[in-house]
């Protein structure tokens, strides 16, 4: 035995045999069903196409003579509404005028005949000029209205229309108008036609019996050769064994419609009797039990809930088995099993709350929220309310001490308004769910709340509102991590009737304690965060030093996911200079704060060398790539990515502000009127990359300028791009007038912070500008005569400036540094006052040479004034400049400063000289 495919089929074989014998059978047989169809559907297609052509004809027939009606009529009654009818009818000689038309419109339109007669009958038109002027046949009066009739004559079939003639402004009719067209005339298009419709049926005659032969060819192929006698048979056969088996059997078609069903399946689904050929979805059932029927994937052993039977459906479509497209569906009752299956069904949605509380609890590393999650996860699929209290020492990130910690509610759900003990203390007296629960450290079950007379008595506040909430269930379970008490959760029961059972409480466990791991999560990363903001904090400058020559004002804020790498720094400099300092440094935490603060003191110590920008943020340049090379040999992977950095220095004596940057945002420059620019500066590289110069912009400000100098957190965020946020920033800034402290509040107001994600640091600085008569300045010649007259000319100006107690001191300074300068330097030599805070002395000399403090020997004659400038001058120091440098010191203005120090004055004066310049 052997398959083989034939059309599409396939087909059994025997060895060598010849196919079966249906195979052979022909259509014309009639002992086959197959004949039987085809025989009986050509007898009717020739019926059908009989009685179709016979009634075309007829149709065709009548449809002529109403045609004719129509036509004749037509031109009766725009004939006689002509507006001249009347009064040619009445005029002196009105055939004269009417036979003429009346020919004209017989030919135009076909009709066979146009008569106009008068009221008596007397015709005025005829085809046949003889009968004008005769009376006409048959009722003269003119009719009442327009009518038709059919009449046989000598040509055939006519049909004669009739119409009054009336004057236009009424009154009785004056004639009448009468068309006739023979039917014959009409009838001519239809009788063109009937060839056509014959061969039309012909045709279709044709493709119905080619039709009808494929169809019996599939019948026959369907009905596998069988007679009629054979097919009862079988139906008899398959109806006995579906009605009779104690499975329901459903066949649903292609387009959801019910085809089939047997006496099993309608008890169990309790379908009506006209269920067949009903749509699926229209039959009442469930909703999941129609979906499954109608839908058209196959199904095995699916358990649907019908009314209080469980039954178990199973599914297959019925096209690859040679039906239609369409599916079989069976279906037995499995109620004795509805009981596992419900507690199946209890033990899967445990299982997926318990998934859900893993990927929804503990999305944020915030104590707060993540006890929320926990509140929300459980309400109402385990609990109708949910509260969570956590221990205080939890909230501020510390560990718990004792087994009884102070508890705070923080989080509360299930309520239609939040209570007002959210955020307050809340203590549990000895004996109740919740203490118990503490001191156990395992889970209490409170199944009837109000079966427990101990409790209400403990602690009567609580008991009063369990009963205002309708609360007949409890289960108190503690928050423990790491074998720590974070807190205890409540899970009550008020809406649903069922309580708590025994069962109820591992689950609880298990839920708190995926929920206790995240809690202490989001504790340690609180206490890191404490710590890493503290650290920050301090690393931060407190307060910005007062200057003379900037006003300034800050903000800084710290991203929401964390302490970040923004700093600011404002650094007093020689010569009444003030530097302005913004920074970031990439990535968030304990490790962008401190490389922070290695970087704010780097810029401290670079900048008390006077270094300009450029040169500055080359050698911190320097100290990332170093810093950043020894954590990647040290195989840190929290190595340094990246900083970037902005550095400014104003000269309030000029008014000249000098700016580079490192991969930062430019600072605004803000004009007195309001006028806001963005500084066009070289952006340079960021920090850390190493063998690419910085360039320096030189900018005068007018006095009353701000200097805005901000990180890129502040205009650039997810929602907003940089250009937009500068846009905003310039806004914010164009207000004329405003002091840095408004400023801030401008800026903020907005581009407001909120949710950031990364730092923002601000820093507006207003500039000030020394005035003329607080600077003096001299040129010195090399000689060293000349230095009498510097100090002749440093008395007389200190006299003008009220600072006479301090010309002793100052004269001594500049005498030396002059002198030095004389001798060891180069033309030309300048000298400088500045009166501001304190007063200011530079003597700047052509040379790039130094001088530097060293210990003289016994013997030498002399290298002790600089030592005398060290010790007399509160500070001291070397500026270099392109032409040359500066040394340069400060004094206070009331005279009074650091000196010798009595006795041991001359003791030290022995012990340094100065070094090579």
């Amino acid at each position: 035995m052997g398959f083989s495919t034939q059309n599409g089929e396939v087909i059994a074989q025997s060895g060598g045999r010849t196919p079966p014998p249906w195979r052979a059978r022909s259509l014309l047989r009639v002992r086959t069903v197959a004949g039987q169809v085809f025989l009986l559907q050509v007898v009717i297609m020739v019926l059908v196409i009989a009685v179709a052509v016979a009634a075309l004809v007829i149709q065709a027939r009548q449809d002529t003579t109403n045609d004719a009606r129509t036509r004749s009529l037509d031109v009766a009654e725009t004939l006689a509404g002509s507006p001249a009818m009347a009064r040619t009818i009445t005029g002196p000689d009105p055939s004269a005028v009417l036979q003429p038309l009346a020919e004209k419109i017989r030919h135009q339109t076909g009709v066979d005949l146009v008569v106009i007669y008068s009221r008596s009958g007397i015709r005025f038109t005829h085809p046949d000029p003889t009968q004008i002027g005769k009376p006409v046949l048959g009722p003269t009066a003119p009719p009442d209205h327009p009518l038709t009739r059919t009449i046989q004559t000598t040509d055939g079939l006519s049909v004669v229309s009739y119409a009054a003639v009336t004057r236009t402004g009424g009154g009785p009719a004056v004639g009448s108008v009468a068309v006739a067209i023979t039917v014959h005339k009409v009838e001519g298009m239809a009788a063109r036609q009937l060839p056509v419709l014959l061969g039309a049926a012909g045709g279709a005659l044709a493709l119905s019996a080619g039709g009808t032969a494929l169809v019996s060819r599939r019948v026959l192929r369907q009905t596998h050769g069988l007679g009629p006698v054979e097919m009862t048979q079988m139906y008899d056969h398959h109806d006995a064994v579906l009605h009779a088996v104690r499975e329901g059997v459903l066949i649903v078609g292609e387009d959801g419609r019910l085809l089939l069903v047997n006496d099993e399946a309608r008890r169990l689904l309790n379908l009506p009797a006209d269920a067949e050929g009903r749509r699926v979805t229209g039959l009442g059932l469930e909703p999941e039990v129609s979906a499954l029927i109608a839908s058209d994937q196959p199904a095995s052993d699916e358990v649907r809930l019908t009314g209080d039977r469980l039954l178990a459906f199973n599914k297959r479509p019925t096209a690859p088995y040679g039906g239609h497209a369409g599916s079989v569906v069976t279906l037995r009752d499995t109620t004795e099993l509805r009981a596992v299956t419900g507690r199946a069904e209890v033990a899967r949605e445990r299982l997926r709350l318990l998934y859900d509380a893993g990927v929804g609890i503990g999305t944020t590393l915030d104590v707060t929220r993540t006890a929320r999650e926990l509140a929300e996860t459980a309400v109402p699929r385990f609990a109708d309310i949910v509260t969570v209290e956590l221990a205080e020492e939890v909230l501020r990130g510390e560990e718990t001490t004792g087994a009884r910690p102070v508890l705070r509610r923080v989080a509360v759900s299930g309520l239609d308004r939040e209570p007002g003990s959210l955020g307050e203390r809340v203590r549990f007296e000895d004996g109740t769910p919740q203490a118990r629960c503490l001191e156990s450290g395992r889970g209490v079950l409170q199944a009837d709340v109000h079966a427990d007379p101990h409790w209400p008595a403990l602690d009567p506040e609580r008991a009063e509102r369990v009963e205002a909430h309708g609360i007949h269930s409890l289960i108190s379970v503690p928050l423990r991590a790491r074998g720590t008490v974070l807190g205890v959760v409540d899970f009550w029961r008020s809406r649903r009737e069922e309580p708590f059972g025994e069962e109820d409480v591992p689950f609880a466990e298990e839920l708190a304690t995926r929920a206790a791991v995240a809690l202490d999560n989001a504790r340690r990363f609180t206490r890191e965060h404490t710590m890493a903001v503290a650290l920050q904090r301090s690393l931060l400058p407190r307060e910005l030093p007062e200057s003379s020559a900037l006003e300034t004002a800050y903000r800084y804020l710290p991203a929401r996911a964390g302490v970040g790498g923004d700093w600011f720094d404002v650094i007093e400099l020689s010569g009444a200079r003030v530097a302005l300092v913004v920074g970031d440094v990439v990535g968030h935490g304990l490790h962008a704060a401190a490389t922070m603060g290695r970087l704010r003191t780097a810029v401290h110590n670079f900048s008390t060398l006077d270094l300009s920008p450029e040169e500055l943020l080359a050698r911190l340049d320097d100290l990332v790539t170093r810093i950043d090379r020894e954590r990647a040999a040290q195989g840190d992977d929290e190595g340094l990515i990246g900083a970037t950095c902005l550095y400014v220095v104003y000269d309030p004596a000029s008014g000249v502000c000098s700016m580079a940057r490192a991969g930062h945002p430019p600072p605004a420059l803000v004009r007195p009127d309001g006028t806001v620019d963005f500084a066009d500066l070289p952006a340079g590289p960021p920090l850390g990359l190493g063998g690419l110069p910085f360039e320096a912009t030189e900018v005068r400000l007018p006095e009353g300028s701000r200097l805005v100098l901000f990180t890129d957190g502040l205009v650039e965020n997810r929602e907003r791009d940089i250009d937009v946020g500068l846009d905003v920033l310039r806004g914010a800034l164009s207000r004329p007038g405003r002091t840095p402290e408004e400023t801030c509040r401008d800026v903020l107001d907005a581009l407001p912070p909120e949710n950031a994600e990364d730092d923002v640091a601000l820093l507006v600085a207003r500039t000030r500008v020394l005035a003329p008569g607080q600077i003096a300045g001299w040129e010195v010649p090399r000689d060293t005569a000349a230095v009498s007259r510097v100090r002749a000319d440093v008395s007389r100006q200190l006299d003008e400036w009220d600072l006479a107690e301090t010309g002793f001191t100052t004269e001594l300074i500049l005498s030396e540094l002059v002198t030095n300068a004389i001798r060891h330097g180069s033309a030309p030599i300048h000298v400088r006052l500045l009166r501001d805070r304190n007063l200011i002395c530079e003597v700047a000399d052509g040379s790039s040479t130094a001088p530097h403090l060293r210990y003289a020997a016994t013997t030498d004659e002399g290298g002790r004034g600089l030592f005398l400038v060290a010790r007399y001058a509160e500070r001291w120091g070397t500026r270099y400049t392109p032409d040359g440098k500066v040394i340069w010191t400060e004094q206070s203005l009331d005279g009074h400063g650091p000196g010798p120090g009595g006795d041991d004055g001359e003791a030290l004066l022995d012990q340094w000289s100065d070094a090579d310049w």
